[in-house]
């Protein structure tokens, strides 16, 4: 089985409205794209700051932006007019776990993703808040970004860890944002204890492909660790249009094989399960 759990219905512009976008017709593009390339279990994961109730957990001035929608609207619309899974794309903020915990419970997803987009008001990889712009060093950034990976894993609110070290975002090639002089599994290590033991699965993602740092989420030295750790893998593209469902899939699946890794996870009413990898 193949699977595509990170998946978003929409762009991430903020003119691409909940009405254009969230209807039957546009998520029958994307099943369309999915069984063109085998993949039997897609997912949607919207970002959480796309809806208002995401304020009452923080107030970044991304997420005033552009929270515009209605989360339980876009759970009964899941529901009720697609096949497929529904999912969330929730941020990890420190300090405001207990009302992200409290917004997510408040729902029946099949599964939630969690992710690390923003390190206090900067962001690792959107230019407009970019956190190398006030960041005293790369080795800092970095050892920040793994510890909080860790404490994400940790708190038992997430099922899958999207993209682990898109930290890296930008590559080594970027003048503007260094890249850490220190080998990468020191950074990798502050995370790996509580990833390990939280047990949540960890996602290989064809994103960073399209991304400027140009490989897969995360890097062959941290799936190393994540397979020795006895992680699941869960396999996605982080789409933000039909083309990219199960995009540069033959690449990822190398990967994987490469390091033994047989099976992925299935996720339904956040039970998780394991299958064997194979295109339908």
């Amino acid at each position: 089985m193949l699977t595509d759990y990170h998946v978003h219905l929409r762009p991430d512009d903020r003119g691409a409205t909940f009405d254009r976008h969230m209807t039957a017709a546009n998520a029958e593009r994307y099943r369309e794209a999915a069984a063109e390339r085998g993949i039997a279990e897609l997912g949607v994961s919207e970002h959480v700051y796309r809806f208002t109730q995401a304020l009452d957990v923080w107030r970044h001035d991304l997420w005033v932006a552009s929270a515009t929608d209605d989360l339980d609207a876009y759970c009964a619309f899941v529901r009720e007019e697609t096949d497929l899974r529904l999912g969330i794309e929730a941020d990890f903020i420190p300090g405001r776990e207990d009302r992200m915990a409290e917004l997510l419970d408040a729902r029946e997803w099949d599964y939630v993703i969690g992710s690390i987009h923003f390190l206090g008001d900067g962001a690792v990889d959107y230019a407009k808040y970019d956190v190398w712009n006030r960041a005293d060093s790369a080795d800092k950034v970095w050892s920040t970004y793994f510890r909080w990976l860790g404490e994400l894993a940790q708190t038992g609110m997430y099922d899958v860890l999207a993209h682990p070290d898109i930290v890296k975002y930008w590559g080594a090639g970027d003048r503007a944002r260094p890249w850490p002089e220190k080998d990468l599994r020191h950074y990798y290590d502050l995370a790996m204890e509580a990833i390990a033991d939280s047990g949540i699965a960890v996602e290989v993602s064809t994103a960073g492909l399209r991304k400027p740092v140009g490989e897969l989420y995360p890097s062959r030295q941290f799936l190393e660790m994540v397979v020795d750790a006895g992680n699941p893998i869960a396999l996605s593209s982080d789409a933000h249009a039909p083309e990219d469902v199960g995009r540069d899939y033959d690449e990822a699946l190398t990967a994987l094989d490469e390091l033994g890794i047989t099976e992925l996870c299935v996720f339904e009413g956040r039970e998780r399960r394991l299958e064997p990898i194979g295109a339908t």
